[in-house]
This record gives structure tokens, sequence and C-alpha cells, in this order.
């Protein structure tokens, strides 16, 4: 009888901002990125959420008119699934033997009016794992990325554990939280973006780090986060001349990234506003004495007095069953040229 073998190995957490607008120059800095964390003995590496190629405050500093030409500025620069971005992605996973949790915007194949909030997950085999799609996007998002569904609430199994990601406010939610858990993650990735522009009293570092240690501890597991920043060069072009606007996104303790243990702590100090990489062990050995006291998708529940519904379906915009045979149409001969 051999004894049970777990991972141990070193995640890696991105603080940084996009070039923005720019896929194509935010996949090379983020390849260089993987690059580094490799070097640095990483298996892991989390970026922000919406890192390719960043995040519409302009929905929460100008209205909807003015907004409107900034959707467009996001479709036209967001990036297809497949798509050449992705590819790149991949490769480089590949190429530094690194598991890569990333988000990007997803241009919807259906329809312009049509962008997702999407976390990728790449195997260090630069097997595009799977994507998720946002399931809700956050208030004022809404004014520029669809609803995903529940197809894309899933676990994956890879070297390192099995691996789930939410983005930002779904780590918020009770339900998805447990969905994942249910599928026995052993390893999370909350992803993030900086949000000086809520509330006054809204305090984001301090919001993300209860979540993920909330979430760490509720399901015994390692809780990666990664958080973006905003560069001078965002702020200058989000803010212009509007002083007002530039005081909110200039705003401190907005981004907070880092890795927690199944206890609910952090396993190294985060990072807090400042662009970086914040290294962490996670030793998934460490989930298993604390799940003998609280295990909630196990002994710890009742399934007969709670059971979570989750419709793993597509949507699709429309659905065919049963086309009748159409008229036939006759082929044309065309004289010629």
């Amino acid at each position: 009888m051999t004894m049970l073998e777990l991972p141990r190995f070193t995640a890696a957490a991105v603080q940084d901002s996009p070039v923005f607008l720019d896929a194509s120059a935010t996949v090379d800095k983020a390849v260089r990125l993987i690059e580094e964390a490799a070097g640095n003995g990483a298996s892991l590496v989390a970026f922000p959420e919406v890192f390719v190629p960043g995040y519409p405050y302009w929905n929460w500093t100008m209205n909807p008119v003015q907004g409107s030409p900034w959707f467009e500025k996001l479709y036209r620069a967001a990036i297809d699934i497949p798509g050449p971005e992705v590819v790149e992605l991949c490769a480089a996973a590949r190429r530094h033997k690194v598991t890569v949790v990333i988000g990007v915007n997803e241009r919807g194949r259906h329809s312009f009016g049509v962008l997702y909030n999407t976390v990728l997950t790449i195997s260090s085999s630069g097997e595009l794992l799977g994507l998720h799609r946002k399931l809700v996007p956050t208030w004022a998002e809404k004014l520029t990325w669809t609803n995903g569904d529940g197809s894309s609430l899933r676990v994956h199994d890879t070297e390192l554990g099995r691996i789930g990601a939410l983005a930002c406010g779904e780590n918020t939610n009770t339900l998805a939280r447990f969905a994942l858990l249910a599928q026995g993650e052993q390893v999370h990735v909350a992803n993030y973006i900086a949000l000086p522009v809520a509330p006054a009293d809204y305090d984001m570092a301090e919001a993300i780090s209860i979540r993920t240690a909330a979430h760490a501890f509720e399901g015994k597991l390692f809780s990666v986060v990664s958080c973006s920043t905003i560069s001078p060069e965002m702020i200058e072009e989000i803010a212009c001349d509007d002083q007002a606007v530039r005081d909110q996104l200039e705003r401190k303790r907005n981004a907070l990234s880092g890795i927690f243990g199944p206890d609910g702590r952090p396993v190294s100090e985060p990072l807090v506003d400042t662009v970086g990489i914040v290294y962490g062990e996670i030793d998934l050995a460490r989930c298993i004495q604390p799940k003998q006291m609280h295990d909630i998708i196990g002994h710890y529940n009742r399934f007969d007095v709670f059971q979570l519904h989750l419709n793993a379906t597509p949507q699709q915009p429309l659905v065919v069953t049963g086309r009748p045979e159409g008229p036939e149409v006759p082929h044309i001969e065309l004289p010629e040229a």
C-alpha cells in the first residue's frame, strides 16, 4: 500500500496593469511575466481579471452615452477564442511548463453587442483546459459584459491539483463558490481589478482579503488572488482633463494580491497597490486535517436537507430542433468568364 502523495509547489500572483486596450501588447507583457514567474520557481501563474486588454472604467466615471464609444474601443480590442492571442499564451505556458490562469475580454461569435468577462485556464502542456465566463457582471459592468452560463462553472484536473476560478465579485456568490467546492476544488484562483471607483467607504483591498480568506477557510483549500493596478497611462487616457476622475483613479487601497492557505491566512505577505509578483508555497497536504473538522462538501453537511442544482447546459440564442427539409436549391451553372 503506497502513501498518498499530494502536490507541493510555488504559486505566483501577478499584480500589474495591462497595456490598455492593446491586446497584442498586453499578451506580450503577460508572456514576459510568465517567464519571470517561472524563472523564480512558480508552477502556477495567476493574472488579474480581464487583463487582456483592460477593464471598462468608463462605466463608472462617465454616463452611458459618454461611455458608449469606449464600448466600441473595447470590443475592437477584445480577443476571439480561439485566436492568436490565446495561442501565444498557450505556447508560453508550454514553453515554461507552468499552469496559467488569466482574465480576458472575449468577443461573442454571434453578435457585435456581446462581450464576455472570461477567465482562461491553461495547462503546463499548453492545452486550453477551459474558459469561465463571469456569470453576472457587477453593478456598472452590466453596460459592457453579457452574462455567462453554468456550462463554464467547472474545476479542472491538473498535475497541481483540481483548479477552479471565479472573477472578482463572483467570489461573493456563495452558490458559485459551493459549485466549485462540490467538484473537489483544491486550488482556487480569484482574479480582480483595482476598484478605486467604488463608494468612498469601500476598501477594495480589505474586501478582497475577506473574500479570499472566507473561501479558503470554508473550503479548506488554497486560494490564489491576482488583482490589476491602474497605470499612469491609463489614468491619462480615462481621466483626460477631469481632475475629479483623476483623483478617484489614484485612490489607494484598491488592489490586493496574494496566496491564502486553508486556515484563511496568507502564506506570504500580500501586495497592496504596488506592482509586482507575490509568491507562496502551496502544499495540498495542509488541507487534510482541517477537513476533518469542517468538510462542507462531505461529512459536515446534510444533502438530504440542502442541495444545490447547477444548470450546466450552454445557453444559446437559437436552438433549432427538427428542422424540416427546405425547398431544393437548384444548382446554377455560370458561363465561363
